[in-house]
């Protein structure tokens, strides 16, 4: 039992005003959660942000370690991992409620790209059941081409009802980062109060 849950029960028969902001602070502190990004760019820099702002640990993958830096600057754990070979990505998951896949705007040749929508991202979704992910968002507007996104989001749907796992996309523009970690955000925030049934 935590400290704030022996706190909030030691404070049972106080009066009730303090009993709701007592039992409003320990929720908070149940619900604050690791997030993996991978892809995470200029747009998952400024998700991570939003999250750490509201005490969520970021984890963000980088194919290079040339970004380590930036991403320690920046308050997330860096891990460098290409997603293209999901052993070096599988074990960010470690300790994470939350994956983001945020590869929609991947660069590269389509025959190194669409995979990432498709068997790679499958290759994941499948390691997920094994870890603590208990929510999955994916980027579904991108640079990429539309067919390869639609791919990857009914990918996602059908991997995570089966072994029902909350699953939301992003659907916000891709080039207006503000806007698309307020989107990013919210759909985490989401996620993260959703009713496992």
């Amino acid at each position: 039992m935590s400290k704030y849950a022996r706190r909030f029960k030691r404070c049972a028969t106080a009066e009730p005003r303090a009993n709701q902001a007592l039992e409003l602070k320990w929720k908070a502190r149940t619900k604050m959660a690791r997030v993996v990004i991978v892809g995470c760019g200029k747009r998952g820099i400024e998700l991570a942000g939003l999250l750490r702002a509201d005490g969520h640990a970021v984890r963000g993958t980088t194919r290079t370690r040339t970004r380590v830096d930036e991403l320690e600057a920046a308050g997330i754990e860096p891990w460098v991992g290409d997603p293209d070979r999901i052993a070096t990505i599988n074990y960010s998951l470690e300790n994470a409620t939350i994956l983001i896949w945020a590869l929609a705007s991947a660069e590269g040749e389509a025959e190194a790209v669409e995979p990432l929508h498709g068997t790679r991202l499958q290759m994941l979704l499948e390691r997920t059941i094994d870890t603590t992910v208990r929510g999955v968002l994916y980027e579904s507007v991108g640079t990429l081409p539309d067919d390869v996104l639609a791919a990857g989001a009914a990918e996602v749907k059908k991997a995570c009802d089966k072994n029902e796992i909350p699953w939301a996309l992003i659907d916000a523009d891709p080039s207006d980062a503000p806007s698309w970690a307020l989107s990013a955000k919210a759909a985490v925030d989401e996620l993260l109060t959703r009713d496992r049934g």
